[in-house]
Parts: C-alpha cells; sequence; structure tokens
C-alpha cells in the first residue's frame, strides 16, 4: 500500500486554507494516529474538514478491477478517499476499534459519532 496524507482545513472566518499535512505509511499508523493519546488529539478545534487521502496502487488488481476503483467516504467532517478496498478495509477497522474503544474522543467528534 502506498501512503495515506490527511489533510486538515481549517476556516477562518469566511476564509478557507490547509493548516497541516500528515503522511503515515500504513493502516496501522493511521489507526494509531486516531486511537486515544494519539495525534489526531491535537487538532484544532476550528477544523471544518478532514480529508484522508489513500494512493492509488502501483499494480492494480486484474481481477477484480471494482476493488480499485476511486471513491469518497464520508463521516461527518472526515472524507476519506481512495481506491474502494482501502476504503472499506479502513471502515471496517475503525468501527471495530470505535467498538472496543480505542477509537480517541476527538475523532469521534469530527466523524459525527461522539
Amino acid at each position: 500500500m502506498k501512503p495515506i496524507t490527511i489533510e486538515f482545513s481549517i476556516r477562518n472566518g469566511e476564509e478557507d486554507f490547509r493548516e497541516e499535512s500528515v503522511a503515515l505509511k500504513d493502516h496501522d499508523e493511521l489507526l494509531a494516529y486516531v486511537a486515544p493519546g494519539g495525534g489526531c488529539e491535537a487538532m484544532p478545534s476550528n477544523i471544518n474538514e478532514i480529508q484522508m487521502v489513500f494512493m492509488s496502487p502501483e499494480h492494480p488488481g486484474k481481477g477484480n478491477p471494482l476493488a480499485d476503483v476511486h471513491a469518497t467516504l464520508q463521516l461527518g467532517m472526515v472524507y476519506i478517499t481512495g481506491p474502494l478496498s482501502e476504503i472499506s478495509r479502513t471502515a471496517e477497522q475503525l468501527i471495530d476499534r470505535a467498538g472496543r474503544g480505542e477509537i480517541s474522543r476527538a475523532f469521534l467528534a469530527v466523524s459525527g459519532a461522539g
């Protein structure tokens, strides 16, 4: 898998600008980032959008062309964009970990679940 980029968009009145961009190498780093004590707990309170962008695979699968179709999943203010297989895998892991209390309150709040 290629890296995951997380971009935070912050609105100041009528002006939008990018505040921060974080590059993560895999799902494990992403899940550590959204876990209690992870980096997402340091997000400013005035964030209006978070984009998680999964890069397309270097060698797309030929056996299942739907797996690499580009898609976006919206969870509150969080937009996860990339190959459908990566989005579904990430969503499944987020749901599982949230059910076990392994997702930070900050991430739950911006995703509309907290």
